[in-house]
């Protein structure tokens, strides 16, 4: 079989069995789960028979998995937490364990647990499956809830179509308002959704929504996998945010972890029967030792089976859009990439990586798109290993994007280690572009990534402690105007030579300040740097709000037709002088990186026609000093047999035109 993968770069030939391993060892996979008579949609739906059940009858029905136990009780309300005969767990085949309840013994909202007997020892644990687990505000101790409301919610808008160019509005629930507390999907609901509408993203992406118990992972320790954080608000309050979005024609990703999970033997899935490696590998490679957690033993077909389930019950039961797929790195290389420089092909196929997870991803990604084809999933690799974001049938693994994740460490290293006038376009075009034109990508200058503790933001690195004395309207201060004319052209610049899509995190738009700090031991349990100071972006008095009126403009260009589909194309790299112009389709982008030098009558060569200005981040609407005329139209003149444009670039700005025939 001759894969496109190798079509599109020769260079992978030499690695083509292993490409072909992998993608018959996936095929095979799937074939033993489908028997080739039905899709492995049909296949996994563990969720609907592990777990707690309410029956059409009145009565209840409730399953475990765990080979290892020897005695399985439920405990809770309904028998004053003892162990008792009439709740204990009968044992099927295959490890399954069955409890059937009537209707009376059980209630909604009710807590429970599970009592997990094992050779050698015994106690509490949470259902692998469960819905729903809540924390005590006294004792801080997790339980598992009955969630079964009377009226199940009742959906208003349909399902969003496909999204081929996501413009993604990163967000995390908890960290979303200004109070000094968890937020909750109500108050993302009714505060921020409209923001987000306003500024004109199609995407949003949810961060920590899976259960965790410790809120200062950011929701990336997963301890329930299929229950909804409960201190955000209740599965309800969580589909009517995702059902208000598809009214206003937003899609809503899920931030899915699936590369490990949290260790906690109490709420989480470690040590579920006694047994440590139930769902995880065996020794050095069942732990994350920088991460502190469990890797999942992507070789079980019932971890399969778990994972994949768990893929089907969010798009299912919640109606996501799809998934960023996080942590993939760490999956796919037994190493998890640490501490090693993907700076040869050969580390992509040296035996080196996981190919069980390898195969996980594949049927996740065939799986969920059998089970919504016009959902998405993006991969999150540091690795940048070929084919992540390439169909299966052509040798890839089958994620429709994958994160352009050099892109924001390269603005990192620019802004901390070069001086301004030492800022080198003809790199950052070829930095900005660097992609594997066959695979789609997204890109961002920051996510959170870039603004967690011990971090910064960009506007912050770019006017640093003058972000708390010199951001008012009625003076100007040098650094800030600089970090302010820097913060829109590094967005602009970004989304221009973007590949198919583009990412920004709550509240960078308009310069946040500062780092994310969730509470902890370190900081005293403080929120104040686990929220988003909005009141600054709508005081008009302070100069926020411009950075974010130019993302707003920014967004409305990109989302015209045909914007992303033509790649850049390279006009002027002018190394000397900072100047960087390319087109993209009928728009030309034209960049001034010179801290000081202006350009009158720049002349280049270019298509005949008149150009009107559509985008200018020198605009006075967006705090700029307004150097230029942006109702003055171009025309090429013919000289010495070639077509010149003739353009005024001031220093630090850069300005779009769009181009129309004569």
């Amino acid at each position: 079989m001759k894969f496109n993968i190798t079509v599109e770069d020769p260079l992978l030939e030499p690695y083509l069995p292993v490409i072909r391993r992998r993608h018959e060892k996936s095929v095979l996979k799937e074939l033993e789960f489908t028997n080739r008579e039905k899709q492995l949609a049909d296949v996994f739906n563990n969720h609907l028979y592990f777990g707690l059940h309410h029956l059409s009858g009145g009565e209840w029905v409730f399953r475990e998995w765990a080979p290892a136990a020897t005695a399985i009780y439920l405990i809770g309300e309904t028998n004053d937490w003892q162990k008792r005969e009439e709740y204990r767990l009968n044992k099927l085949e295959g490890g399954v364990w069955e409890l059937e309840l009537p209707e009376k013994a059980l209630w909604h909202g009710m807590e429970y647990k599970l009592w997990v007997e094992w050779s050698g020892g015994g106690d509490e644990r949470l259902p692998a499956y469960t819905g729903r687990v809540v924390q005590d505000d006294i004792t801080k101790i997790f339980a598992a809830q009955v969630w079964a409301p009377e009226q199940p919610y009742r959906w208003r808008y349909s399902r969003m179509k496909r999204v081929d160019h996501p413009l993604i509005y990163e967000a995390h629930i908890g960290m979303s308002m200004e109070n000094r507390r968890v937020s909750t999907f109500n108050e993302f609901r009714a505060y921020v959704l409209p923001r987000i509408v306003d500024l004109g993203y199609n995407m949003i992406q949810l961060m920590g929504i899976q259960e965790h118990p410790y809120y200062g992972s950011f929701g990336y320790q997963v301890s329930n996998f299929f229950a909804v954080s409960s201190r955000f608000g209740t599965p309800e309050d969580l589909k009517r945010l995702i059902d208000e979005a598809h009214g206003y024609g937003i899609g809503v990703i899920m931030d899915l972890v699936h590369s490990h999970a949290v260790k906690n033997e109490a709420e989480g899935l470690s040590c579920f029967a006694g047994d440590y490696n139930q769902y995880f590998y065996s020794g050095e490679r069942g732990e994350h030792r920088l991460w502190n957690s469990r890797c999942f033993d992507y070789g079980k077909n019932e971890v399969i089976g778990f994972l994949l389930s768990n893929c089907k019950f969010w798009l299912d039961e919640f109606h996501f859009d799809g998934f960023r797929f996080d942590g993939i790195t760490s999956m796919i290389y037994w190493d998890h990439g640490l501490g090693r420089d993907f700076t040869e092909y050969k580390f992509y196929y040296d035996g080196a990586q996981d190919e069980d997870a390898i195969t996980y991803l594949t049927l996740a990604n065939k799986l969920s798109h059998q089970v919504n084809p016009e959902m998405i999933t993006i991969a999150e690799d540091m690795s940048g290993m070929p084919g992540l974001a390439l169909p299966v049938e052509k040798g890839g693994i089958g994620f429709d994007f994958r994160m352009s994740m050099g892109v924001p460490d390269y603005w990192i290293k620019l802004i901390e280690n070069k001086k301004d006038e030492e800022w080198h376009v003809g790199d950052m075009f070829y930095e900005l572009t660097n992609k594997r034109p066959e695979e789609h990508t997204i890109s961002y200058a920051e996510s959170h990534d870039q603004a967690m503790v011990g971090d910064k933001t960009i506007f912050f690195r770019l006017v640093d402690k003058d972000i708390y004395t010199s951001m008012s309207v009625f003076h100007h201060n040098l650094r800030v105007d600089r970090g302010i004319a820097l913060h829109k052209m590094i967005r602009l610049l970004t989304v221009a030579t973007a590949g198919d899509g583009y990412l920004n995190f709550m509240g960078n738009e308009f310069g946040h300040p500062e780092w994310i700090d969730f509470p902890r031991e370190g900081n005293n349990w403080s929120y104040e740097h686990a929220r988003r100071l909005w009141s600054l972006v709508d005081d008009k008095d302070l100069r926020f709000h411009f950075l974010q009126d130019f993302d707003k403009a920014m967004i409305a260009l990109v989302k015209e037709d045909g914007f992303f589909e033509p790649i850049p194309q390279p006009i002027v790299r002018n190394n000397e002088k900072q100047i960087l112009v390319f087109r993209r389709g009928k728009y030309w982008f034209v960049f001034n990186f010179n801290p000081q030098q202006s350009f009158a009558d720049y002349k280049f060569e270019t298509v005949p026609g008149k150009y009107i200005y559509v985008l200018d981040t020198d605009s006075e609407r967006f705090d700029g000093f307004n150097r230029i005329d942006d109702r003055q139209e171009h025309f090429t003149l013919y000289q010495g047999g070639r077509n010149l444009l003739s353009l005024y670039i001031p220093a630090r700005s850069a300005f779009v035109l769009q181009w129309q025939a004569e």
